[in-house]
């Protein structure tokens, strides 16, 4: 019995004394000690859960007070967080834009910024006037990056998997012995992503490119060159692969 009480006469913080003298009157002391802490725990984790679910639904309110101002008033309009959005003031958004989180926005007007400026030497500084347009109803799963140095547009409905790259300019690498970040962008042309397009994971597309309506780029593809409408392109570089066909109403192999 002595060994059994033990744990229970701990927790009550009782002597040896004390426990000679009335040991059950100590063991049901010591028991409603270890009921009332147990109760703590309980209460506490009660208060954890709800919590848990008072943010759960109070994400969506917070994520609305986070977004800045843009060049219009979309409506609908979710990125959750985190998030980093630069210049909002150049950025036109359509309404019911849905953005998963670590989204990366960026119109770019002066470069180098501060993260690329050598602390020590001279450089040279660029400037530019970029906009980005985002039709209604574009959705990305997650880490969506635009940055412009020109005109990034993606027309309605299109559709981004995680983790895609869209920058319609290029750091400069015409001199070898220079690091490249402080060499001048270069390759400044304009992107448009057309309605209704679908870019799968880890899709990379370079200056210039345009990607036709309703077209489909398969996941790990670099687009170095404009795809046509309805088509489906994949690889590194992109080519396409099939074509719709509108009178067998089919996708026709092209390799």
């Amino acid at each position: 019995m002595r060994e059994l009480l033990q744990p229970a006469i701990k927790q009550a913080e009782v002597s040896p004394q004390q426990e000679s003298g009335d040991r059950w009157r100590i063991a049901d002391s010591a028991f409603r000690h270890m009921l009332n802490k147990e109760s703590s725990r309980q209460l506490i984790g009660k208060c954890v859960r709800k919590l848990g679910q008072w943010m759960f639904h109070a994400d969506w309110s917070v994520v609305d007070e986070t977004l800045p101002n843009f060049g219009n008033k979309p409506k609908n309009l979710v990125i959750q967080s985190p998030k980093t959005i630069c210049n909002s003031r150049l950025m036109f958004l359509g309404d019911n834009i849905w953005l998963g989180p670590n989204c990366l926005l960026i119109a770019i007007t002066r470069y180098p910024g501060v993260s690329m400026k050598h602390p020590e030497q001279h450089q040279f500084v660029q400037h530019f006037t970029p906009r980005i347009s985002i039709g209604s109803r574009v959705t990305a799963t997650a880490s969506l990056q635009i940055a412009a140095l020109g005109e990034v547009t993606v027309e309605d409905d299109v559709m981004f998997a995680s983790n895609i790259n869209i920058t319609d300019g290029l750091h400069g690498y015409e001199n070898a012995h220079e690091p490249y970040k402080y060499q001048k962008m270069f390759r400044i042309a304009p992107i448009r992503i057309k309605r209704g397009c679908w870019i799968g994971q880890n899709v990379v597309i370079l200056p210039g490119v345009t990607i036709g309506e309703l077209s489909i780029v398969g996941a790990n593809s670099v687009v170095t060159k404009s795809i046509p409408d309805r088509c489906i392109a994949a690889g590194s570089p992109a080519r396409v692969l099939k074509r719709w066909d509108e009178d067998s109403q089919k996708w026709v192999d092209l390799t």
